[in-house]
């Protein structure tokens, strides 16, 4: 499962690190990034694949998406979920999600993403984030479709894909969000049909996860020091071996 992600750059760094898509509707998320403890049914920025309007020739750009795929044929008595993650091995034939994963694929620009760890000692769950080793910025494979609203509106909601884990991420999860190399963007935004081999555990020697505090379980806290490192005290040597 894949949640929770932070964005902790500002746009004009989002921009400069996914150089290669134009900037679209980027500035329409003004003031709502940096984000820390983002959650299904907010809005993202996401690159997609979309007609440039001065030559309308399709190349990447950044779009405003919201976390959550909706069918584009839903009513509003519909009351399924929307659906915000979806199986890697059950995706080509899943019934909402096969399409958009044949021709509306998007990278999804984060810092990181938050994980919980059952315990045998407690009903709580402990939270950790996980994020590049470099500190980087990172682009998670996603799909999108875009359902318009009776009173006319278009809305783009996203889902993440998520794999089976890495040998770092097991040790919280079952899944974890499928994270995609730099010199796959293309490929995964490109026409082709079935990008399945780029859908696979990310390198857990690339990674780096650390456990952090409780805060991160309520929505309406949302600075910075959601990611800050917390000391476990008797386990603080597993913390040492996961960083």
């Amino acid at each position: 499962m894949c949640t929770r992600v932070y964005i902790k750059e500002s746009l004009d760094e989002l921009a400069r690190s996914f150089a290669f898509a134009g900037q679209g509707a980027l500035e329409g998320l003004v003031g709502r990034i940096p984000r820390y403890n983002g959650a299904p049914g907010q809005v993202y920025p996401v690159i997609i694949q979309d007609a440039v309007p001065e030559t309308r020739i399709l190349a990447p750009v950044f779009a405003i998406a919201k976390w959550g795929l909706v069918s584009a044929s839903r009513t509003l008595s519909d009351r399924r979920l929307p659906l915000v993650n979806v199986r890697c091995e059950k995706i080509p034939t899943h019934g909402l999600a096969g399409p958009a994963y044949r021709s509306r694929r998007c990278l999804i620009p984060v810092n990181g993403f938050f994980g919980w760890k059952s315990s045998t000692h407690s009903r709580e769950k402990q939270p950790y984030a996980t994020a590049m080793k470099t500190d980087v910025l990172f682009a998670l494979a996603g799909i999108w479709e875009i359902w318009r609203h009776p009173a006319g509106i278009d809305i783009r909601t996203f889902a993440v894909i998520t794999c089976a884990p890495n040998e770092m991420m097991k040790t919280i999860s079952e899944r974890m969000p499928v994270i995609l190399h730099r010199r796959d963007y293309q490929r995964w935004l490109s026409p082709d049909p079935n990008p399945s081999d780029l859908m696979k555990p990310y390198s857990a020697e690339l990674m780096t996860m650390w456990p952090i505090g409780r805060d991160v379980d309520n929505l309406k806290n949302t600075g910075p020091e959601i990611i800050s490192p917390v000391n476990l005290g008797p386990q603080r040597h597993l913390t040492r071996q996961l960083r």
